[in-house]
């Protein structure tokens, strides 16, 4: 007897993948994340330790405003390269594997600059410090999604950015009162040792999939595959992985959204506020780094009501987005009109400090654009697309406001004026504006392909 030939196809055909299953949360998806964030933390902490230090780094090593800019420059110009590879790394060989890599560029980063007494291997030494900060927060997302239900994406991306902010925290109340007691190599060179006990959490027992067995070998063999990595089409290429992600209007509109809304916050907090407040407006290390603080708590504040926000309206993404910015927009000018530029009312610093809070919660919403319109196997890849935005804007930022400072002090040094922090902050309205433009001619055809895929597949709570 013959078999039927459409009978023999169906019978032979590779059968279908099974569905994915939903991530269980629960107590061990706490413990994963919580150890991907502490990496974070930890990340933050060097990231920002030059913010509370950049006097100090002016006096160490003998450099004026825009060279002292190159110190953050370098830094976020690497992290900001480095967050697509950094997302096809941790699409390809999973987010324990690029944590631990990048606990050893900060801490050989941050070592090296505590010894470093010249600009260029101080230099070189921020520039290893941004390679292994980038490699940190797309990976913790990652852990995040694969452990989580996906309505939970956005709450635990704001979480995850909630969280990263103790980092910030610890250098404004901690390493700028230390580093006066203790001296600059003692102060980054303890914070560089901290690396050595997180990495140890990272090998021993962070499972980075409800998959995987703890304790399992870091360094397997190349041809086991990431538990819920899918396996590579055939002729797959990392190209094709990047060109796939950018090619969707959502990465893209999350990208310009995640530039136009974190980088006044980042260039502030990273370096020039300290400056700015102490130079500018004559007021006392401590209680600049007092309004530094208030920054990353009423941050804080955001991320908790913004990752409630999106998660249960994300219809809201946008207007949200739009009032952070012009919100921002707003008390920078009210600032840098004042009449009397050299001594701006508490109230009103204390208010600009409360409305940049806000700045880098809002950049987060960047990732819900991004994450319906992309699926798990490019989640990492658009998310380092996402994430690379505003530390684009904030290396213009910091270059513009180190440039203009400069030009605006005399004879090149660090007697900063509070007339050239008024022409220097006013740069900051270039990005900005750049950015809105693009959100704008983004959105709509942005929004419209994420209804068409959230029609086509169903997403628990999907965004609107």
């Amino acid at each position: 007897m013959t078999a039927d030939p459409a009978t023999s196809a169906a019978e032979t055909a590779t059968p279908p993948a099974p569905a994915r299953r939903e991530p269980p949360g629960g107590r061990d998806a706490w413990l994963a994340w919580g150890i991907g964030v502490t990496v974070y933390v930890l990340a933050v902490v060097h990231r920002t330790s030059l913010g509370v230090a950049g006097v100090d780094a002016a006096a160490r090593f003998g450099i004026n405003a825009s060279a002292l800019s190159t110190f953050s420059i370098l830094q976020v110009l690497v992290y900001a390269g480095m967050q697509i590879p950094v997302g096809l790394l941790v699409d390809r060989h999973g987010p324990r594997r690029i944590l631990s890599a990048g606990l050893v560029l900060l801490t050989a980063g941050q070592l090296g600059f505590a010894l470093a007494t010249s600009f260029t291997p101080a230099l070189l030494a921020r520039g290893g410090l941004g390679c292994g900060d980038a490699m940190t927060f797309v990976s913790v997302l990652r852990i995040g999604s694969r452990w989580f239900p996906i309505f939970r994406n956005p709450f635990i991306a704001q979480l995850t950015g909630l969280v990263g902010t103790v980092g910030n925290l610890v250098s404004t109340l901690v390493l700028s009162q230390v580093l006066h007691s203790a001296g600059w190599t003692a102060t980054f060179g303890t914070t560089a040792l901290l690396g050595f006990g997180v990495l140890a959490l990272v090998v021993l027992v962070l499972r980075e999939t409800p998959d995987s067995a703890p304790r399992e070998p870091l360094f397997a063999r190349r041809s086991a595959r990431v538990p819920d990595a899918p396996v590579p089409a055939p002729g797959f290429s990392l190209r094709d992985q990047i060109h796939a992600s950018w090619r969707e209007p959502g990465t893209r509109l999350g990208m310009w959204v995640h530039f136009t809304t974190a980088f006044p916050a980042s260039s502030f907090l990273l370096l020039w506020g300290m400056p700015f407040l102490m130079s500018g407006q004559h007021l006392s290390r401590a209680l600049s780094g007092a309004l530094l603080s208030l920054v990353i708590v009423a941050g804080m504040g955001f991320a908790v009501l913004f990752g409630q926000l999106m998660s249960r309206r994300p219809r809201w993404r946008t207007p949200t987005v739009f009032a952070v910015v012009l919100t921002t927009g707003a008390a920078w000018a009210v600032v840098l009109a004042w009449p009397q530029p050299g001594h701006v009312p508490m109230w009103l610093l204390v208010a600009l400090a409360v409305v940049m809070g806000s700045n880098g919660p809002a950049s987060l919403i960047g990732l819900d654009y991004a994450r319906p319109v992309n699926p798990p196997e490019r989640v990492g890849t658009a998310s380092g697309i996402v994430n690379m935005g505003g530390f684009v804007a904030a290396v213009l930022a910091l270059f513009l406001i180190g440039l203009v400072l400069d030009l605006n002090t005399p004879g090149g040094g660090t007697n900063y004026t509070a007339n050239g922090f008024r022409a220097a902050f006013a740069m900051l309205y270039l990005p900005m504006a750049m950015g809105i433009f693009q959100i704008l001619r983004l959105r709509k055809r942005a929004l419209a392909r994420e209804r068409e895929l959230t029609a086509t597949v169903p997403v628990p709570r999907a965004a609107g």
